[in-house]
């Protein structure tokens, strides 16, 4: 998979750019976690591109997405944030922060489980836990929604969507950075693993399903 080239977000001083072209205001700890980021290698299956980051959330962001295909369906998705404030942030307790949103569609008998979203919720943890990932801070929240169709669609199955939105501070290590690209990685883990593929597959090893629970095969065949 090639590496992603995407866009800086640098609000110090109301500009943005793209690629290697950023202005000398993005700073040299923020360049380099987001390098990490392009150059990390991902499991098969993940789609992944950069996308515009938001411009209100901290100093600096760089943003990416994702999808996980199975020939022309995407069986899930989501959107992986990078933010940073070298000047620290009391409630992330770091200068770092990673914010995402991961979707999916759940087989409808799924919904019926109480404890679906407590074992969405361990997605997360398990698998930043697997890949030996220290963190902190984490908060966020876990959704459901049903669609029922009628008229021209009626012939299509009910349909369940979770939604998982969270944010953690990865823990910085040598050199104040934290490894973003090892959370990346985990992040497509639980991409993947909320599509209802396998997990931990094409990880490094010993990093298999330890710390994530996982449910039953979620999708089948989709009614036109």
């Amino acid at each position: 998979m090639a590496a992603a080239q995407g866009q800086f977000s640098d609000h110090s001083n109301g500009t943005g750019g793209k690629g290697g072209g950023e202005g000398d205001s993005v700073p040299p700890a923020f360049r380099s976690a987001v390098d990490a980021l392009r150059t990390a290698r991902l499991r098969p299956g993940v789609e992944i591109e950069p996308t515009p980051p938001p411009k209100r959330l901290a100093p600096y962001a760089y943003a990416l997405e994702a999808a996980v295909v199975d020939g022309e369906d995407d069986l899930a998705d989501g959107r992986l944030i990078l933010l940073h404030d070298p000047s620290g942030h009391d409630a992330w307790q770091g200068t770092f922060r990673l914010v995402t949103l991961v979707r999916a569609e759940l087989e409808p008998e799924m919904a019926a489980d109480p404890l679906l979203p407590e074992v969405c919720w361990s997605w997360l943890t398990g698998a930043l836990e697997a890949r030996g990932l220290s963190y902190g801070e984490a908060s966020g929240t876990v959704t459901q929604a049903g669609s029922y169709y009628f008229g021209g669609l009626a012939e299509r199955r009910p349909a369940t969507q979770i939604e998982i939105r969270a944010s953690w501070t990865p823990r910085e290590g040598r050199g104040g950075l934290p490894d973003t690209a090892a959370h990346l990685t985990a992040w497509c883990d639980l991409l993947c693993q909320v599509a209802g593929l396998p997990p931990g597959a094409g990880g490094p090893p010993g990093t298999g399903d330890a710390g994530v629970v996982s449910l039953p095969q979620r999708r089948g065949p989709r009614t036109p």
